[in-house]
């Protein structure tokens, strides 16, 4: 999971949401209530949940570990396939339309013909 957050995309795209999820709490009141209520029952269903389960994780860590180093490798190859997960999430967008944007020309073009 760590690894998988650390990717340039998911972590830029993780920014953008919670710079949006920020900006919607400051602007709308109402909405900040409902958000900081769910927050904290979130919050406290963690902490109830992670006592519960800390003693199932220690058994199954050795499990864990294996699975962990698995995924690391194929998330490695997966990396390597497509490098577009090493971007941050503007630059894909950037790209995305500077490519489709002659497209879309194009395409006007035609219609309008």
């Amino acid at each position: 999971v760590k690894e998988v957050a650390n990717l340039s995309l998911v972590s830029s795209a993780c920014d953008v949401v919670s710079a949006a999820y920020a900006s919607t709490k400051e602007s709308h009141p109402y909405l900040r209530s409902v958000c900081d209520a769910a927050e904290k029952g979130v919050q406290s269903v963690t902490e109830a949940t992670a006592s519960c389960v800390q003693p199932v994780l220690a058994t199954l860590e050795p499990h864990v570990a294996a699975a962990s180093e698995y995924a690391s490798k194929g998330l490695e190859k997966l990396g390597e396939k497509l490098p577009l997960l090493q971007k941050p999430v503007e630059q894909v967008l950037s790209d995305t339309k500077e490519l489709m944007s002659p497209r879309v020309a194009d395409v006007k073009d035609a219609v309008s013909s």
